[in-house]
């Protein structure tokens, strides 16, 4: 038998609720294997991140290799690239062993309001990496610095998702966690197929929202390792975080924003 392998590149969160520990967390409750390519060092917990320490490029293009040229991976998610050398070296490792079904999660700012991506770097995401893609899934904030238009209504996030695929080449899963309306509804546009898919979730009013954005891309990564298609691998990766949110909103933890529940299908509070 053989694991179904996903690698995570990303930085590492102290407090356990994002970056790679929630990567690592999320893999393995999705039931697939988890490997790893840690892009920073961050300080933080949960009520925000202090400092952040980069790995070098070398570095972590000499882990990326370890994995990939031993383990492999069915899938690779990527989150935390902070700067132009990091996504070029990231680009170029996984290009020389041709991985695929690789998410970006195009992460540039924390929840708490710390960003963690240069500037120069968001350029590079754009015109060198997007468009190794199979998927990205950004929020709205990061859609908008993406696509360069205000996206405000629920309404537009179906048109915004088309556009960005068309723009960029690649399938867009854009979150609408950022509105306000009690009932949110993530898009899907498979470019693949040509086609739209909603999303829809009760919002749970909850502080424990640490780390969403991580544990989508890495759930969706974990079932397009697994072989499921984009649509299906979706579904599947909405429905695992819904389900991590609503489970985490009845734990205590930190000051500020806790985690999700990512083991929420193998124990909870009252067991």
């Amino acid at each position: 038998m053989e694991y179904n392998k996903v690698l995570a590149i990303a930085g590492s969160d102290s407090g356990g609720g994002a970056g790679i520990q929630a990567d690592l967390k999320t893999i393995s409750a999705c039931r697939c294997y988890a490997a790893t390519a840690i892009t920073a060092i961050t300080v933080q917990n949960t009520i925000g991140v202090e400092a952040v320490e980069p790995v070098s490029p070398a570095a972590i293009s000499a882990q990326i290799h370890a994995v990939l040229s031993d383990i492999g991976a069915d899938a690779v998610k990527t989150g935390m690239l902070h700067s132009s050398e990091t996504i070029m070296a990231v680009k170029d490792a996984l290009h020389e062993h041709r991985a695929g079904n690789i998410v970006i999660d195009p992460v540039m700012v924390s929840t708490s309001g710390h960003r963690l991506i240069e500037e120069d770097a968001i350029e590079t995401l754009k015109r060198e990496f997007i468009a190794e893609a199979r998927v990205i899934t950004p929020n709205i904030p990061e859609a908008e610095i993406l696509i360069g238009k205000a996206i405000d209504k629920q309404s537009q996030l179906p048109e915004a998702a088309r556009e960005l695929a068309e723009k960029y080449g690649v399938s867009v899963l854009l979150k609408a966690g950022h509105l306000n309306e009690d009932v949110l509804t993530d898009y899907l546009y498979n470019i693949e197929s040509r086609t739209t898919l909603p999303l829809r979730s009760k919002r749970l009013y909850t502080n424990n929202t640490h780390g969403t954005g991580c544990t989508l891309s890495s759930a969706l990564a974990s079932f397009l390792a697994r072989g499921f298609d984009l649509d299906e691998a979706a579904l599947r990766a909405k429905n695992y975080i819904s389900a991590a949110i609503e489970a985490g909103a009845l734990y205590t933890i930190g000051h500020g924003h806790g985690p999700v529940h990512h083991f929420h299908e193998y124990w909870s509070a009252d067991k």
